[in-house]
């Protein structure tokens, strides 16, 4: 194995096998909180394989394929099971399932990101009350309104290639300042990629992200060998402004009908909030009115 874990000069290896996948969930279960009595010491952590296969219902010999790799496409009645026994939750499960049904070599999935509607160009840029913006699963900012390149990064002013949430959260070294809860911006943007990487692992923008992420980023490298994977679907996010300070917002993500896995993002404050009064106060500038009033 190169420096990547899972990934090598083959891009359909990019999201690691099923195999790999099913190793490093059961290392992340125990068998406590699997319902299986404890056995004392054991020398390594997690379930093992026989245990997994005693769950699922299958023979320890036809799990052992499986991660071994020599086990045809399993069914689904298998990956069921599986992922009640692994206690994976949806974003878990829908990664299992795309690593069980890879799409075949030269299939048309690997081509390049469909272009953004410009009307959902227009439908961003109309939200004026708090940052927002449209991604797709690579994390290519594709659309923003004025405060998100206020508070997140000033996307006008970059280039394409540095629109991208993976680029600025591990390779930007102003990220932490921004990004208050990095550590888990970090986690959950590794795991975006890591469903995309399995939705789509011929994609060869996708395939040159996570290179060049890993070998940049250390921190890139070791989230990336966890086999996280997260779909972004709410929660808070904390930003700092050098303006305004500290920011705790809510975000809300929308997925955009259509195969092209694009997210509207949006952010809000809690009403009579310092946030919501923060961003009142933002939205009266331009970024570059911002950046010329900062030391």
């Amino acid at each position: 194995m190169g420096i990547l874990d899972g990934v090598d000069a083959d891009p359909r290896t990019i999201a690691g096998s099923l195999g790999m996948y099913l190793r490093a969930r059961r290392a992340a279960v125990s068998p406590a909180e699997a319902g299986l009595p404890s056995t004392g010491r054991r020398r390594v952590p997690g379930l093992r394989r026989e245990e997994v296969a005693e769950l699922v219902g299958l023979s320890t010999d036809y799990y052992v394929r499986l991660e071994q790799g020599r086990a045809d496409r399993p069914s689904d009645e298998v990956l069921d099971a599986l992922c009640r026994a692994l206690l994976l939750g949806a974003a878990e499960r829908a990664h299992l399932y795309d690593l069980a049904r890879p799409p075949r070599r030269g299939a048309t999935s690997a081509g390049r990101a469909p272009v953004l509607r410009s009307t959902l160009g227009q439908v961003v840029e109309a939200i004026s009350t708090g940052p927002a913006l449209i991604m797709n699963d690579r994390n290519d900012v594709l659309a923003w309104n004025r405060l998100a390149a206020i508070l997140i990064a000033d996307f006008p002013r970059l280039g394409v290639r540095d629109r991208n949430m993976a680029r600025r959260i591990f390779l930007d070294p102003q990220a932490p300042r921004i990004h208050l809860d990095w550590d888990e911006a970090a986690r959950t943007t590794v795991g975006m990629l890591r469903m995309a990487a399995g939705r789509r692992p011929q994609d060869p923008e996708l395939v040159r992200l996570i290179g060049e992420l890993s070998v940049q980023s250390p921190t890139f490298r070791g989230l990336w060998a966890s086999h996280h994977v997260h779909e972004k679907t709410h929660g808070p996010k904390h930003f700092r402004h050098p303006t305004v300070g500290d920011l705790t917002l809510t975000y809300e993500t929308f997925q955009v009908p259509g195969a092209a896995h694009h997210l509207l993002v949006v952010y809000t404050a809690a009403p009579g909030s310092p946030a919501e009064e923060a961003l009142n106060f933002l939205s009266s500038f331009s970024p570059e009115d911002l950046s010329r009033a900062e030391p």
